[in-house]
């Protein structure tokens, strides 16, 4: 195993209308992009706190204006292509099935993942009964068990009975639907608010430690075991939700991270970018909550701050797994800087925070939030991270900027189509292609 010492320590168009509710305003904008999350008309957290809408922050939330925002939010803006893509954009990135294949017989590779998908419906029923807001929440579950497992059931005697092309994507975004159907919208908020609560009070230290590394290649390197180790809380995974509940703490996940070289290892071709290259604007794809955003991500978009580098964290739209929304981020940024707007010693003048236009655990970069879109505009560094988003969509997708892909291995079936061992890490640097 490879230790870190530091971690040991540890226990398009101009005119556009954003689905973001942004700092001091919640209507659309036009020809400028947002507002930073704390822009010099709110340079101190007081006046951010003032000035964003409460509910936003999530603020002594009233329920039915919390479900109003989020509804308006998923159908306000149309999703747009990213326009930093590459021709011959493919979002998934295992093929599940030959262009010679009967369309009307699953796949070998095709059923592997649907009886995946099945062996989580427990977890989530589970979950699911437990969900307070809900009436009823019980039968509800299991209504929304009985009718997931029908429908992947069904795909299993017909590939294409529930709509093409049958990918991971299709199979998430039909249970999202079967739960939102029978009531439930967010059935990991409890898990998620205590996960955040346990990493904002580890932050401070992580930061502290990483600071005192004073090599700044060694720093970067600490900093993206953190985001290995930050993502290992993936409760999206079943091995993971076992692991988590053996009491794993992120100073244990930065000890056990499996030892160099991963399965695919960029790091030293990205720690010599970083010596010699400043990038100007750096959008980040981001996870979860807990661990992953808050001890993993965040420092290290510190360190882009520091660097000078303006830095736009696009999340969710909705929920979806344990996977952090824009409106949850904002809350937590809220409650990590001080009185100036700085994490710790460091501005946030340059930090955004962007609603992805994605409601799922992957993303299809061909659909996101006309802000995101906008934001694209002048980035020269585009990151996409955990698995869902950086190793089972958009591994090879090829940007016109830069690109860094980072997520650890939490799939039986993602480790047998890379070849690696089970939490293996992936870091995949790649410079700008085409024009």
């Amino acid at each position: 195993m490879i230790r870190s010492s530091a971690c040991n320590k540890l226990f398009m168009s101009p005119t556009i209308s954003s689905p973001l509710v942004p700092c001091c305003s919640s209507i659309a904008w036009n020809f400028n992009p947002p507002p930073s999350l704390f822009s010099s008309s709110c340079s101190s957290k007081a006046n951010f706190l003032s000035c964003a809408h409460s509910k936003t922050l999530g603020i002594e939330e009233e329920e039915e204006e919390e479900e109003a925002i989020i509804e308006k939010s998923s159908t306000s803006s149309e999703l747009v292509e990213f326009p930093l893509l590459n021709e011959e954009y493919r979002a998934c990135t295992i093929p599940w099935r030959d262009p010679s294949d009967d369309p009307s017989v699953p796949a070998p590779t095709e059923l592997s993942w649907i009886n995946l998908l099945l062996n989580t419906i427990p977890s989530y029923k589970k979950r699911a009964e437990t969900d307070s807001s809900v009436p009823d929440a019980a039968n509800r579950a299991e209504i929304f068990a009985k009718r997931y497992a029908e429908i992947l059931e069904d795909l299993k005697k017909d590939p294409a009975s529930h709509g093409v092309p049958l990918d991971i994507r299709l199979l998430c975004r039909l249970r999202e639907q079967v739960l939102r159907e029978v009531g439930f919208r967010d059935i990991f908020k409890k898990v998620k608010e205590e996960e955040n609560l346990k990493a904002i009070s580890l932050f401070e230290n992580v930061v502290r430690l990483n600071d005192a590394i004073r090599d700044e290649g060694e720093r970067l390197e600490n900093l993206v075991r953190g985001i290995f180790a930050g993502n290992v809380f993936d409760l999206g995974s079943i091995e993971v939700e076992a692991f988590s509940r053996d009491g794993m703490s992120f100073s244990s996940a930065c000890e056990k991270l499996v030892a160099r070289p991963w399965i695919i290892d960029d790091l030293d071709t990205f720690k010599m970018k970083w010596r010699k290259k400043k990038w100007k604007k750096v959008i980040i794809f981001v996870d979860n909550s807990g661990a992953d955003i808050i001890l993993g991500i965040l420092p290290f978009v510190r360190e882009l701050l520091r660097r000078g580098s303006q830095v736009v964290l696009a999340a969710n739209d909705l929920p979806s797994i344990n996977d952090v929304t824009y409106l949850e981020l904002i809350e937590i940024i809220s409650k990590l800087t001080d009185e100036e707007g700085c994490l710790i010693g460091v501005s946030t003048s340059n930090l955004l925070i962007a609603n992805s236009g994605n409601d799922l655990p992957v993303i299809d970069l061909t659909r996101v939030s006309q802000e995101v879109a906008y934001h694209a505009s002048d980035a020269d560094l585009v990151i996409l991270e955990g698995m869902g988003r950086g190793i089972e969509t958009n591994l090879y997708a090829q940007l016109k900027c830069d690109s860094l892909k980072i997520g650890m291995v939490k799939h039986v079936e993602v480790a047998e189509f890379l070849g690696s061992r089970m939490y293996d890490c992936v870091i995949k640097y790649n410079e700008a292609t085409g024009s």
